[in-house]
């Protein structure tokens, strides 16, 4: 199943608005068991829910200062009330195009920012620091430039790497980010793929992926939008289940930043 032409959205928006229903219901049966969670979140900052007594600050910490509201909205939210998305309910937002309905876990949200704040200022962007550790495409003195070959015709013009912090899904779904040295077109009225762009990489996925069955996995590129990093080319590929050794085959083993720093 790969990401969904203009065409698909409408008839995919039912089935998207269903998944989305189900994981809000899920979220209001639990509610009575959070509800003391609820109201000390209503009587917080939003930069201190979730976060331990002793360690509540007065001003907001500059990582989480300018933050949008739909971030604001999420930290706020108690953690025991964190909606993780069904394979179902991915396969329906993907179908219907609503890349705007992934998100993070409240404290996984904040890990990320406080993690991507550094980068930024280590870095001077977060950007730099994917082209020059994570891709290593890139040094001071030699930067990224793709070969002269057709898109994804050439090995060192891709890069499959694990989503350093993904968005908060069953945790039997691997996230991963396809990175390209290469530009993918996209209409400039909607910001979405072209037609051509959208082959490409269905051909892509297809011949990378085409071991599993298809119904396993699905890919989505986000509009230009709700894009976190511009100047690097990439697309998501999310994979259900993988069966062993698959992922660190197809990555050479790399492993998510989040559970480096996790590890310690």
């Amino acid at each position: 199943m790969g990401s969904p032409s203009t065409a698909d959205h409408t008839a995919a928006s039912a089935a998207a608005a269903a998944a989305a229903d189900t994981i809000a219901a899920d979220d209001r049966t639990n509610n009575n068991a959070v509800s003391d969670d609820t109201v000390a979140a209503t009587l917080l900052p939003y930069w201190q829910v979730n976060v331990p007594p002793a360690e509540r600050t007065v001003e907001c910490p500059a990582f989480l200062c300018n933050l949008s509201a739909k971030d604001r909205g999420i930290l706020a939210t108690p953690q025991a009330q964190a909606e993780v998305a069904s394979w179902a309910a991915v396969r329906a937002l993907v179908a219907a195009n609503r890349l705007d309905a992934f998100q993070r876990t409240p404290c996984d949200l904040r890990r990320y920012l406080a993690y991507a704040w550094q980068l930024r200022q280590r870095y001077g962007s977060a950007e730099q620091f994917v082209l020059k550790e994570r891709l290593q495409w890139s040094t001071d003195e030699t930067p990224w430039a793709p070969s002269d070959e057709p898109p994804f015709s050439h090995p060192s013009d891709v890069r499959i790497l694990c989503n350093d912090w993904p968005y908060a899904i069953d945790p039997r779904i691997v996230h991963l980010v396809v990175w390209t040295k290469f530009p993918l077109a996209e209409d400039p009225a909607t910001g979405d793929l072209t037609p051509t762009a959208r082959a490409a990489i269905d051909a892509f996925v297809t011949a990378t992926f085409g071991s599993l069955p298809r119904e396993q996995y699905v890919w989505f590129k986000n509009w230009r939008a709700l894009k976190s990093m511009r100047q690097v080319e990439h697309f998501h590929v999310l994979v259900y289940d993988p069966p062993a050794g698959f992922v660190a085959r197809i990555t050479d083993g790399d492993v998510p930043l989040s559970q480096r720093e996790a590890a310690g």
